[in-house]
């Protein structure tokens, strides 16, 4: 049981490390598409404002990716009405699933699912990545393809907090810490 218990530790410490490996530093240059082909550059595009974006590189990660969608769209999106309206954060959000390799062919089919199957709402803020992996993961130390990973942008384009994984209480709680 022991054993067990120090590689849990150790992998989470690593995990904690390479996050604390990104944190400070600026976002790669990224080209994305809208669903309707409008191209986005991140975080060019994004600058003088807090961005929280979320990448996904592998069909493994789309159900931990997926497990985002309604907390993020409830907590950033949705506009809320009455008393607290003036309580909301003012941050752009994204989900971007990057489409490489052989796979960067599938990137039109997978537009016309996406148009199909998420909600309307949540459509403006998915955008589309077809290219090379290699610098972003070499810059944005992606450890595992079957994962999620999740970045908060400063106004100007620079990292501050990281993480990864299907979607927790905990992780939005910081995500929300370093918003305000």
């Amino acid at each position: 049981m022991r054993p067990l218990l120090l590689i849990l530790m150790l992998f989470s410490l690593s995990a904690s490390f390479v996050r604390a490996q990104v944190v400070g530093k600026q976002f790669p240059a990224m080209e994305a598409e809208t669903i309707e082909d409008k191209k986005v550059m991140l975080p060019g595009d994004v600058a003088g404002k807090y961005t929280l974006l979320g990448l996904a590189y592998s069909k493994k990660s789309e159900n931990e990716l997926n497990s985002w969608f309604q907390p993020v769209f409830e907590k950033f999106i949705q506009k809320n009405k009455g008393l607290f309206e003036s309580f909301g954060y003012d941050v752009n959000v994204y989900f971007v699933p990057m489409f490489t390799g052989v796979n960067a062919a599938a990137t039109g089919t997978a537009k016309k699912k996406a148009a199909k199957n998420i909600d309307p709402n949540l459509l403006p803020y998915i955008l589309f990545y077809k290219g090379e992996l290699k610098p972003y993961k070499d810059q944005l130390d992606f450890e595992k393809k079957d994962i999620p990973y999740f970045f908060v942008l400063d106004e100007s384009g620079k990292i501050v907090y990281a993480t990864s994984g299907k979607y927790s209480a905990k992780k939005m709680d910081e995500i929300e810490s370093v918003l305000e």
